[in-house]
């Protein structure tokens, strides 16, 4: 959240200078993440007013403008602005002016005519995105005076991360709480009052009735008439909201936005004259659908709370308004709401209609019971102000029974001390839990405190003591040595170490990622339609709703985001958890998974052009082996070929250990790889870590006697696969086989259909004596002889 240091002070004393109020923000829990002036810097801009603006008589979309900075001579201008006109006050750029991107302003010459300097758009000054025209200047700015000293563009704005449960400090009004609580001081603030409807008859009102008062127990509201929404928006309040990170739209629309900003409370406007009859607050029918202010229809269902009139759905209850009652600039008259719902009427429903809005995110964390009021009041105040309008008294309909209260909480003295390992002065405790705006009774055995009603977050004795700690002991606590001895358990010795598995795949190119643990359900249901997986009940976004079966789902999608962004060759890894669920179980599994997608190799000079065909399915199989090779039992490991559904058929394969499952690797399913817009296919691996057992190397006996070597040539089916012919072998030459390689592979004539040709070296050594012709001729034998029973083998001539 950004926060303006300038409106802060109007809402408390800040003893602090910007740089220091952030760091005691930090140290109260609410982080600083970043501190930066309200403009980027720039020099030599000054309020000038334009004397006349001409056409340009070689150009038609530029303007000859006379200028004055309130003395010396007119300055000529010339720009292209379509809001250029006599009597506008403005931004200029002196010659030798200094720009945001290091744009220098010098005298120069447009279509023959001389300009000498600049008048600046918003954008041009880092002021904000809109350079349609030039920045307009109330009348009253002084000519002459610096626009950074005019609009205090060097006051200090902080980024403050505010924690999720901490929805009341998400406004000025709420950070100027906490300060007050830290510094010992009060809140003050402008003061707020409700409408006299002085000139509007005081008891007008528009009807609202409560149809799911434990929804909405509160609905505050107020007609203002005779409103100027094409007024402009003063640079004062557009300034705030821009520092604020919220662009300027019209008077109504930016009264809304400043006052959630102010209090914490969102609110919203309708077009008086497109309500019809009555509002009601009631739940939704079922597939009722509404237009939103974005142009989204959506459907709700029975558990959605709606705002309605008698003509249907206005509003999306705590999210978004709907489009049909919308204020315009044609719109004269305002009805104000200002409503609370509770928590758990909003939270988790925007994120499933895709929908994420300032006022969604309040309401879910919980906004002040008591402020609906407060808030039109102040809104009625500031519309009238800037755009004109007379207002009626604010109207309240509620319900009390459904309004929440704060009970009593009860803190404990021993458990305070046991908690932090300190004591705290019962005097600071007080002190530090009615500076929060708590009622606090003090008992014998240590206070009872009544939160206030913007507190949701505190309901037990740990959320007591966590205030206390954050606001007068965290600086306080000594250091101090450990009772006991701290004693880390070893690394059991098969266990690989983390850093060696992912250093060896770095190795090989591959580049580690970190994603989400929650996936797109509509991707991960594609690559594993038949595996249950573990749905969100309060997701984050729509498509990131379930908890990751693989890690595949998270590597394609970083994979396309490479692609999308130009990368012409990625490969990624990442070792995280996947979640499996069997029944009511979800077991949690430690997991390596891999993508390669693009040319074999990196483009370079070297590398011919054949050699960058894409990456395929031996590629990938290659740096899995080599990463199997460092558990030191590469033996042990096999591939068989199988079927996944997010694999190609025929490319793709079940990884084992020693039998066992552990993994799987294959080019991705065609069907796939045409709806994900790959240009290639790529190949994934995934392999449970546990998999990865390292066998430490135990000594062994270098043979002093020669090695033997013989070559086989056998002619087999094409479904016989090396690692079968492995197996056999070295089935029948027990422990003299030292070497098995493979040296020819031949498909063609000479060969029935069906079956191919495999060359083997075979090279036998013994520890014990030197092997003869007669020992290798009688092992060779009973090879050719296994081979033919159990392969049906014949040897090549």
């Amino acid at each position: 959240m950004k926060i303006p240091y300038g409106w802060l002070k109007e809402w408390v004393k800040v003893p602090w200078p910007a740089q220091e109020l952030g760091t005691r923000l930090t140290m109260a829990g609410f982080e600083l993440e970043a501190l930066e002036s309200a403009a980027p810097p720039f020099s030599g801009v000054v309020v000038a007013e334009i004397l006349s603006a001409e056409r340009h008589p070689q150009a038609d979309k530029l303007k000859v403008c006379q200028v004055t900075t309130g003395s010396g001579p007119p300055l000529q201008i010339v720009r292209g602005a379509p809001n250029a006109r006599a009597g506008l006050k403005s931004a200029l750029a002196l010659v030798g002016a200094e720009l945001p991107g290091d744009l220098r302003i010098g005298a120069a010459k447009l279509r023959g005519v001389e300009s000498h300097g600049m008048l600046a758009s918003a954008k041009e000054l880092g002021l904000g995105d809109a350079a349609g025209g030039i920045l307009e200047l109330p009348a009253d700015a002084p000519l002459g005076k610096p626009l950074r000293e005019y609009l205090a563009l060097d006051e200090a704005v902080l980024d403050v991360n505010i924690s999720p449960n901490r929805g009341d400090a998400m406004s000025i009004l709420g950070v100027a709480r906490e300060i007050a609580a830290i510094a010992g001081t009060k809140v003050t603030g402008p003061r707020i009052e409700n409408p006299r409807g002085a000139r509007t008859a005081r008891g007008e009102r528009f009807p609202v009735k409560l149809d799911a008062p434990a929804g909405c127990p509160r609905f505050a509201s107020s007609i203002v008439r005779g409103v100027n929404n094409r007024a402009a928006t003063p640079v004062w309040m557009a300034e705030r909201l821009r520092r604020a990170g919220v662009r300027s739209i019209s008077p109504v629309v930016d009264v809304t936005n400043y006052v959630m900003l102010e209090l914490g409370q969102p609110m919203h406007a309708y077009d008086l004259a497109k309500l019809r009859k009555e509002i009601r607050v009631r739940r939704a029918r079922a597939n009722e659908e509404i237009t939103l202010l974005d142009g989204k229809k959506v459907s709700t269902d029975a558990s959605t709370l709606l705002i309605t009139d008698a003509e249907g759905p206005v509003s999306l209850a705590g999210i978004m308004g709907g489009l049909r009652t919308a204020v315009s600039a044609e719109t004269t008259d305002v009805f104000f709401e200002s409503a609370f719902f509770p928590p758990g009427e909003v939270q988790g429903r925007g994120r499933r209609l895709g929908i994420l809005t300032d006022a969604s995110q309040r309401f879910e964390r919980g906004v002040d019971p008591s402020h609906q009021e407060r808030a039109v009041a102040r809104a009625v105040a500031l519309l009238t102000s800037l755009a004109g309008g007379t207002a009626a008294a604010v109207a309240l309909t509620e319900n009390v029974k459904h309004v929440p209260k704060r009970g009593p909480v009860k803190l404990r003295a021993t458990q305070l001390k046991r908690l932090l390992g300190v004591t705290v002065p019962a005097a600071q405790v007080t002190r530090a839990l009615t500076g929060l705006g708590m009622k606090v009774s003090v008992k014998a055995s240590g206070w009872t405190a009544v939160p206030p009603p913007h507190r949701f977050d505190i309901a037990i004795e740990a959320d007591l003591i966590e205030e206390v700690a954050r606001l007068a002991v965290w600086n306080k606590i000594p250091e101090t040595e450990p009772s006991g001895p701290q004693r880390f358990k070893r690394l059991p010795e098969e266990q690989p170490a983390e850093r060696a598995v992912l250093e060896a795949l770095a190795a090989r190119g591959y580049e580690e990622a970190i994603t989400y643990a929650f996936v797109d359900p509509v991707l991960q249901e594609k690559l594993f339609p038949a595996r249950p997986a573990l749905r969100l009940a309060n997701p984050i976004a729509s498509d990131l709703s379930v908890m990751r079966v693989s890690l595949w789902p998270g590597l394609i999608r970083a994979a396309l985001e490479n692609r999308r962004r130009q990368q012409d060759r990625v490969r990624l890894f990442e070792h995280a958890t996947r979640f499996e669920t069997a029944g009511s179980a979800t077991h949690e599994i430690d997991t390596l998974a891999g993508i390669a997608w693009g040319p074999r190799l990196p483009e370079q000079w070297g590398v011919a052009k054949d050699s960058r065909g894409a990456v395929d399915f031996y590629d990938v199989k290659a740096d899995v082996a080599a990463l199997l090779a460092e558990t030191g039992a590469a033996d042990s490991f096999t591939f068989e070929a199988g079927e996944l559904a997010a694999l190609h058929p025929g490319r793709a394969a079940r990884v084992l250990r020693r039998a066992t499952p552990v993994g799987w690797i294959g080019e991705l399913h065609p069907a796939l790889v045409r709806s994900l817009d790959f240009t290639y296919a790529p190949v994934l691996f995934e392999l449970d870590m546990a998999a990865l057992a390292v066998r430490r190397a135990a000594f062994e006996e270098v043979s002093r006697f020669p090695q033997v070597r013989r070559d086989l040539a056998i002619v087999v089916d094409e479904s016989v696969t090396l690692s079968t012919l492995a197996e056999r072998v070295t089935l029948v030459t027990s422990s003299l086989l030292r070497g098995l390689r493979v040296f020819d592979v031949y498909r063609g004539p000479g060969l029935e259909p069906g079956r191919k040709s495999i060359a083997l070296g075979l090279i036998f050594q013994d520890i014990s004596r030197t092997l003869t012709d007669e020992d290798v001729d009688r092992l060779m034998a009973s090879v050719v002889r296994d081979l033919r029973e159990s392969l049906n083998a014949r040897i090549r001539e």
